[in-house]
């Protein structure tokens, strides 16, 4: 089959392999042929191109992919809907793999190759699952996901913004995100409660900042935003005690600083402080 589908075709195969969209798998299957063309020429697919796929139901995307020369790998959890990608997608250069993108070793799968990462990921998995991607995954070179708008402007948010929070700043030391269209709930069958969001994740060429514990970084971000109305001073204490004051001082960081007016770069002078400052 090489159509792509529409709300009818979908309502079509759904009832001809005796089938339901899962709510438990967060399951809202793209039904509009543009979308799914838009989301390929946003990611910038061309022929040739090595394409991972997670959750492609049942192949709105993986057709669009394909009809742009990708070869596809499909992560899909779901095992009556392999069946039915298999069907979709026949003739074409897809391989479907069944797995849990929240545990698939990535490595295994896909070797060292560079790949790009399409998809319209289930909302209840989407953080996790990429956040994880980005950080055991470094093939993956590019993402273009398709997630709930809300969480497509945390991803992509910057220092100051409402949505900048601890995500937007770990994912800003792998990677640069952009929130680069946003999507109606008409497109899905079912129709979702929320709206949608295309970001664009590119992985860094080398990392943000230099520092000797990458875990002491992190902890150090989501200590930051676990209070985010507080100071640095108060929120800090949690990780650094009676250290906090000396070490906001030697990152050159004022102390009633919160954490939502420092970026990637403030985090990890903080971190680099901390390395070296001694009670």
């Amino acid at each position: 089959m090489s159509d792509f589908l529409t709300p009818a075709s979908i309502q079509s195969l759904l009832t001809r392999h005796g089938l339901r969209p899962s709510r438990a798998l967060g399951q809202n299957f793209l039904a509009d042929p543009n979308t799914a063309r838009k989301i390929v020429r946003l990611a910038e697919i061309n022929a040739g191109d090595r394409v991972v796929e997670v959750g492609p139901g049942l192949g709105s995307l993986t057709l669009a992919l394909c009809a742009a020369g990708a070869a596809v790998t499909a992560v899909e959890i779901d095992q009556y809907l392999r069946p039915v990608l298999a069907e979709i997608t026949a003739g074409h250069d897809v391989s479907i793999v069944a797995g849990d993108a929240l545990t698939i070793d990535w490595g295994s799968l896909l070797g060292a190759r560079p790949w790009t990462m399409v998809a319209n990921l289930p909302y209840n998995i989407a953080t996790p699952m990429l956040m994880r991607a980005v950080e055991t995954a470094p093939m993956i070179e590019s993402y273009l996901v398709m997630i709930q708008r809300e969480v497509g402007e945390r991803l992509a948010a910057g220092p100051g913004s409402k949505a900048y929070g601890a995500v937007s700043v770990r994912l800003s030391y792998w990677c640069t995100a952009k929130l680069v269209a946003v999507v109606p709930a008409s497109v899905f069958v079912p129709r979702p409660n929320v709206e949608s969001a295309l970001v664009r994740i590119t992985r860094r060429p080398t990392v943000a900042v230099e520092v000797d514990d990458r875990a002491r970084l992190f902890a150090l971000i989501h200590a930051g935003f676990a209070t985010r109305r507080k100071s640095l001073r108060q929120s800090l204490r949690s990780v650094l005690g009676a250290r906090t004051d000396a070490v906001l001082a030697a990152a050159g960081i004022p102390g009633l600083t919160r954490a939502e007016e420092l970026d990637i770069e403030g985090f990890g002078a903080l971190a680099r402080a901390d390395a070296v400052v001694a009670l």
